[in-house]
């Protein structure tokens, strides 16, 4: 049961197989099996692959089953139709573009084996990616509210500046009145005189403008500082929205990128490895020998070929003899007086009539 599976998998004709040797039957078991397993793992390579892409496994299950069908297809499709011959470079020829497309096979079934087996080395290098990505988000976003925030910030600092000159000019005029009541400066006179009340009252008015001018600046920092904590929750919001984007990056294309950075030789030999179950079948039938099984295919083609040669050239020589026959049957009646006269009467009767129907046409006409 398992053997005749096999063999149906191989694409063998088994109307011919079943006269073959057990060795035969067995021989073409073993590509079957090759091309049903090939076919497994085709179906599990997609079924991985098209999960990281639908992230649904029953999607997934289905989509790699259907590719699992297609690869067994063209596989069996690939060694049925490479017959042997007698010449091995007319079998290598045949063989070449079966052989292509068993490469582009083997790299499509490996690849998503390839991510399967190196996830945890995949993962890290997406990691680091992802970090990557988020450092350079964040600071493509801070450069939209930079030049804002610096505006901010180059206020606050202005003003700061100005206040803290008025309060070194007013503390600069506290201490000339201060002297000038002392008699260290100034008019150099002991006491609260007319030059020293002058001085009062110029400290007292710069004082009284440090005063509204503090005022002034504290609403302006607060509305500064104000514009800034918003601008600082936007910054923050934009982050946040576009994070779960980054945070996503884990498609298929990405993961063979983040492949790329990976050693290439073990790839390369999982590669190999796909590649030669591949295309075992095809090196299976080019250096096997001549069996049975090819014998006897080839002289049920040659027969068939024979056969529809003789039925074609049969009714070539067929048509040919009608042809002469029917060539001969009228010369010989050319001759047949009797025929002859009978066609002769017949004309004149169509004649006859010809010319009275035109006579009757004319007399109507000349009325």
């Amino acid at each position: 049961m398992i053997q005749q599976f096999f063999i149906l998998c191989s694409g063998a004709d088994r109307d011919v197989l079943d006269h073959c040797s057990r060795g035969e039957k067995n021989k073409y078991a073993g590509i079957g099996a090759t091309v049903f397993f090939t076919a497994v793992l085709a179906a599990i390579a997609a079924s991985y692959a098209l999960f990281t892409v639908f992230d649904n496994i029953y999607r997934a299950i289905l989509f790699g089953v259907l590719w699992g069908f297609v690869i067994f297809n063209l596989d069996r499709f690939i060694v049925s139709t490479l017959k042997k011959q007698d010449k091995w470079y007319k079998e290598f020829g045949m063989a070449v573009p079966r052989l292509i497309l068993a490469v582009i096979i083997a790299l499509v079934i490996s690849k998503p084996l390839e991510l399967k087996i190196f996830e945890k080395e995949i993962d890290r290098v997406m990691l680091s990616q992802k970090n990557e990505f988020t450092v350079q988000n964040q600071g493509e976003i801070l450069a939209q509210f930079t030049p804002e925030m610096n505006k901010l910030d180059a206020l606050i600092d202005q003003t700061k500046a100005e206040v803290a000159a008025k309060e070194t000019e007013v503390n600069n005029l506290y201490e000339i009145y201060i002297a000038e009541a002392e008699g260290t400066a100034g008019t150099e006179l002991l006491g609260k005189g007319p030059v020293y009340q002058e001085k009062r009252d110029k400290h007292d008015a710069a004082l009284a403008e440090l005063t509204a001018l503090k005022a002034a600046a504290a609403e302006k920092i607060t509305a500064a500082e104000t514009q800034k904590t918003v601008l600082t929750n936007q910054f923050n919001t934009a982050v946040s929205s576009s994070q779960p984007i980054i945070n996503n990056f884990d498609g298929l294309m990405a993961r063979i990128d983040a492949m790329k950075e990976l050693p290439w030789l073990p790839s390369f030999f999982i590669f190999l490895l796909f590649l030669a179950i591949e295309t075992a079948p095809i090196f299976a039938k080019l250096i096997s020998p001549k069996g049975e099984y090819d014998i006897k295919l080839a002289d049920a083609e040659a027969t068939i070929k024979q056969w529809s040669a003789q039925k074609a050239m049969q009714r070539k020589i067929l048509t040919e003899t009608d042809h002469i026959l029917n060539d001969r049957v009228y010369t010989d009646l050319s001759q047949d007086e009797e025929l002859y006269n009978y066609k002769k009467k017949m004309a004149r009767e169509i004649l006859k009539r010809q010319q009275d129907a035109f006579y009757r046409r004319q007399t109507k006409i000349l009325g």
